[in-house]
Order: C-alpha cells, then sequence, then structure tokens
C-alpha cells in the first residue's frame, strides 16, 4: 500500500467548484487505485486582517478545516499571506502547515508528499519533507516554471526545491526541457501527461445544430483559459477581424475583461464575440463539440488540459509555439501551430474551415490522453520516490 498526501494551493471547494478541477480529477484517479490511500491538503492564502474578506480571498474564511469532497479527506489550513510579497508564502505556508502534517501522519503514515505546483507549494513541501523525513514530489504544470522559475525573487527558490525534491513531473517533454535549462536534474524529471475523460468530451452527431443551441450561426470558434494578457486572447480577438461571419467564443474570467470588449469593439467584432465568463467544467463538453476551430495562443503553457479536451471533442486547434504543443499538434488533423499574430492565426481558421479535417481523426489525436494511463504514471512515479 501507498499512502500519499496531496499539497496542492489549487483544488476545488465549495466557494471556488472549478478552481484546479484537473488537479482534482488527476487526484481521484490516483486515490482510486487499489493499492494507494491518500488525503489532500488544500492551503488557503489568508491576507491580514480586513482583506481576507475581499477580492479573491472572498468567501473562503467559511470553509471548513477538513471535509470529505468527493470522497477524499481534504485539509483546508489557512497560512497568512501577505499582498506583494509572493516570494514569502513557502515559507509562510510551510510554518503554518508543518504541526497539522505532523497531526495527519500520526494517524495516516504517509510515504510521500504529492506537491501539485512548482510555486508555491514545491518549496514548501520541501521544508516540510526535510523536517518530516518524508520523500518530496514536485509537479511543474507551465506558469510554476516559465514566471515563478525565472523571476528574481522566486528562482532561486524553484530551482532549490527541485534539486531538493526526489523526483519530479512535468505535463510535456516542452517544459522539461525548460525546467533542465534552469538547472534541474534531468535524470530526476518524469513527462507526466494529462488526461482526459473521452467519454464526456465526445464529438456531436451534428456540429450545426450544436452551434445552433448556443445560438450561432455560421463558423465557431472557442477560446478557452483566463482572461490576462499571457493567454493572447487579444490576439484571437484582432484575428476575428479578418473571418467575417465567424463568432468567437471566449470562457474564462480575469481583469483583461474591459481591455477586450474595447478591443472588440474598436475591431468592430464585438456583436462576434461573447465573452461566457467562467464555465463550470460540466459546460466545457458541449461547448468544444460545438465549436468548428479551437483558438488558444498562449505566450507560454505547459500542456493545456483544454486543448486535449477540444481535441477529444473532434475539434482541431490552432495553437502558438509554446510549452507540449508540438507534442499534440503533431499531424495535420489536429490542427496548425503558428505565430502569436492575428494574420497567422486567421489564415490557419481559414485553412481548417476550407478543408475540415474529419472529427474521428481527431478525436484520435486525443485517445492515448486517459486519466486511467495518468493515474498509472502517478503510481509508479510516486512508488518509485517512497520505495513501494
Amino acid at each position: 500500500m501507498l499512502r500519499v498526501l496531496t499539497l496542492s494551493t489549487l483544488f476545488p471547494d465549495i466557494a471556488r467548484p472549478t478552481f484546479g478541477v484537473f488537479v482534482e480529477r488527476q487526484t481521484l484517479g490516483l486515490a482510486a487505485l487499489p493499492d494507494v490511500e491518500l488525503q489532500v491538503v488544500a492551503p488557503v492564502a489568508t491576507p491580514p486582517g480586513p482583506l481576507g474578506r475581499f477580492g479573491q480571498s472572498a468567501g473562503l474564511e467559511t470553509l471548513p478545516e477538513r471535509e470529505t469532497w468527493k470522497g477524499l479527506v481534504v485539509h483546508r489550513p489557512r497560512f497568512p499571506s501577505l499582498p506583494g510579497i509572493g516570494a514569502l508564502n513557502p515559507m509562510l505556508m510551510a510554518r503554518a502547515l508543518l504541526p497539522l502534517l505532523r497531526r495527519i501522519r500520526a494517524d495516516f503514515p504517509f510515504d510521500v508528499l504529492d506537491a501539485e505546483f512548482f510555486f508555491p507549494d514545491g518549496p514548501a513541501a520541501a521544508r516540510l519533507g526535510r523536517a518530516l523525513g518524508v520523500p518530496v514530489s514536485i509537479k511543474a504544470r507551465g506558469n510554476d516554471i516559465h514566471h515563478f522559475g525565472r523571476a528574481r525573487w522566486t528562482g532561486r527558490q524553484v530551482v532549490a526545491a527541485g534539486r531538493a525534491a526526489g523526483g519530479m513531473l512535468s505535463v510535456s517533454a516542452a517544459l522539461k526541457a525548460d525546467m533542465v535549462a534552469l538547472g534541474l536534474p534531468a535524470d530526476r524529471i518524469r513527462v507526466h501527461y494529462t488526461g482526459v475523460d473521452l467519454d464526456r468530451f465526445k464529438p456531436v452527431a451534428d456540429r450545426v445544430a450544436a452551434k445552433a443551441a448556443l445560438g450561432v450561426s455560421g463558423p465557431l470558434l472557442l477560446s478557452i483559459g483566463a482572461l490576462i494578457p499571457r493567454k493572447g486572447h487579444d490576439l484571437a480577438i484582432r484575428a476575428l477581424a479578418d473571418l467575417p461571419g465567424a463568432t468567437l467564443m471566449i470562457a474564462g474570467k480575469g481583469p483583461e475583461q474591459a481591455a477586450l470588449e474595447t478591443l472588440a469593439r474598436e475591431a468592430g467584432v464585438a456583436d462576434r464575440l461573447r465573452l461566457l465568463g467562467p464555465q463550470p467544467h460540466e459546460a466545457l463538453p458541449a461547448l468544444a463539440a460545438a465549436a468548428d476551430v479551437g483558438v488558444l495562443v498562449s505566450a507560454s503553457e505547459g500542456l493545456a488540459n483544454a486543448w486535449v479536451e477540444s481535441l477529444a471533442c473532434g475539434t482541431p486547434l490552432v495553437l502558438s509555439d509554446v510549452g507540449g504543443a508540438r507534442e499534440l499538434v503533431d499531424r495535420p488533423e489536429a490542427g496548425r501551430i503558428v505565430a502569436r499574430d492575428p494574420g497567422a492565426i486567421a489564415a490557419a481558421v481559414r485553412d481548417l474551415l476550407a478543408s475540415p479535417p474529419d472529427p474521428g481523426a481527431v478525436r484520435a489525436t486525443a485517445e492515448r490522453f486517459t486519466w486511467e494511463a495518468n493515474a498509472a504514471a502517478l503510481r509508479v512515479h510516486l512508488g518509485a520516490i517512497a520505495g513501494r
């Protein structure tokens, strides 16, 4: 039996049901294996004083310290977080969590600490692992390496944590190469691809009818991701100006919403842009299957779950050449990889609309990404670190 304690600052709760659903799904898959016992620690950052009742922290003060979430035992300890001084978060988190982890280990003698992000989870896990004498695994997902791994005040913490870990995971081979470039040991990094629920994400029999159910006629483009500059939604909106008759839906929320709305008006496409806001994960299969093309032109990624989910729905992609894009779009049916330029994006979309690939052939490109394979690989990785 392998006992795992998963540490993740990104994990769903009643106030944020879509917050880290991919971590939740991976964790549920691992916990379902017959020779694994698992608990989750999902720390909640708490700004000082009244700041904790506003912004992203609103509603989190009422979360239970411990609960059963979809069959998982989940601990939700608080740790102090100082706005604008995120470099201190790993130290503050580890200090707050150590007494709890000692109590957990007295009843649940976990063999390995499984950190789901490189920052702040990774450095905190490294501290906790040393204090408890427990081996640590840290998973890299993209921005935790591309931003925090290179930033002045956090980069050294990321590298030190990786070098101290018993093993590391990367969501793509491209991200692994970026980790090695930072100075992390290649022989301790395993590529660990995401999964997709192929029973839920699948092509529809009639895409025209699926679009009509969404109130759309004509070509439909879909972008999924937070409304932040890194996701490149502005480029997709500018490309829309060169795609007459097409509609662009963007699912996500973030600080760029007003700027994107202004850009759409200036580009003359406001009537063909739909900002859907945050969507529950249960709504994504219908959106992805209705779309003719997924347009996701981020400045950086690891290997986005939305990419795999779109392909599973038979929807080809237009991606920027970042992260694991070439590991996913490895044949013409899967889509096109383009420069982060509105003209190049529009040209690739026109190409796919003019000669749409068979949805079954598109879906076939995603069928190697299963949650079963994801869980089995994670079990092997963590078991090797723990000697089990």
